[in-house]
């Protein structure tokens, strides 16, 4: 038994809840170490996340929980352990370089089991950190074959979650589905300024005075899933084309790194088409 877990609880809000959750970590000998709550009032949803220590009996604190929480209440405990990934590329090096370099410094608190793209560019630079890449080309070939293609390879590794890192494709609503609220992904814009290709151009164009970067968890609406984290940074007037996306990149990065952070360590909640996160 993990002596360290993480349990999510997200459910119908009525007075209590707090008092119970407690009451039932203090009945089986668990110490809270923390315990963030929220309550949407809008849709009168109570979140919780707690981080708790002591030897744990999942299934004995799921239906003790299950018991005091209104009906149908979401309960997930999690061990604390890293969790699995595939990496989807395209040719933009950037991010997989920062990810890959994090994971190498066991910084990424994550394990990078392959990474997939559909051009070979990042191949040879993949396997210098001796993790397994896979070509599937999307060219001559339907979007369905081609996504079935990576569904076969993500078979093999059953990864906890998917990160697209400038993978410059749109997936299906059956893909998505298949990997639901599980895959994340690093747009280049502050959105839901300039949605789809070059937005860079299209900022440069307008005269924009700032840039910015945004990850998000996909959904089918095109850049429009439940934004996780942004961040912008300023334009001066003097800045050309190839300086914006040279900025561009950085923050793209910093932005990818934060969200995933966030993601690995659980604590991010999807509602409707908003995150909750317990920072």
């Amino acid at each position: 038994m993990e002596k360290n877990h993480v349990i999510r609880i997200k459910c119908r809000d009525r007075k209590g809840l707090i008092a119970g959750i407690s009451g039932a970590m203090f009945k089986h000998g668990h110490n809270i170490l923390v315990m963030k709550e929220f309550v949407e009032t809008e849709t009168e949803t109570f979140f919780a996340r707690l981080e708790i220590s002591g030897d744990l009996n999942a299934d004995l604190i799921y239906f003790e929980l299950a018991a005091l929480l209104p009906e149908g209440a979401e309960i997930n405990i999690i061990p604390r352990q890293k969790k699995n990934i595939v990496i989807l590329v395209t040719k933009e090096h950037h991010c997989l370089s920062d990810l890959l370099i994090r994971y190498y410094f066991n910084e990424l608190h994550a394990n990078v089991q392959a990474v997939i793209g559909n051009y070979n560019s990042l191949q040879p630079f993949t396997q210098k950190f001796h993790i397994p890449f896979h070509l599937v080309s999307h060219e001559h070939i339907t979007r369905e074959q081609f996504e079935r293609n990576i569904l076969d390879i993500l078979e093999q590794y059953k990864p906890d979650y998917l990160v697209l890192a400038k993978f410059m494709r749109i997936l299906s609503p059956e893909f998505v589905t298949r990997y639901n609220e599980r895959i994340i992904n690093i747009h280049h814009s502050f959105l839901p300024a300039f949605i789809g290709a070059n937005p860079y151009k299209k900022a440069y164009e307008r005269g924009v005075k700032l840039i910015g970067a945004t990850a998000h968890i996909v959904n089918n609406d095109l850049d429009e899933g439940p934004i996780i984290t942004q961040q912008i940074i300023p334009v001066k007037h003097d800045d050309d084309l190839r300086d914006m996306i040279e900025a561009g990149h950085e923050v793209e990065k910093a932005v990818l790194a934060e969200a995933l952070k966030m993601v690995l360590e659980d604590r991010i909640f999807v509602s409707g088409n908003k995150t909750i996160i317990f920072s």
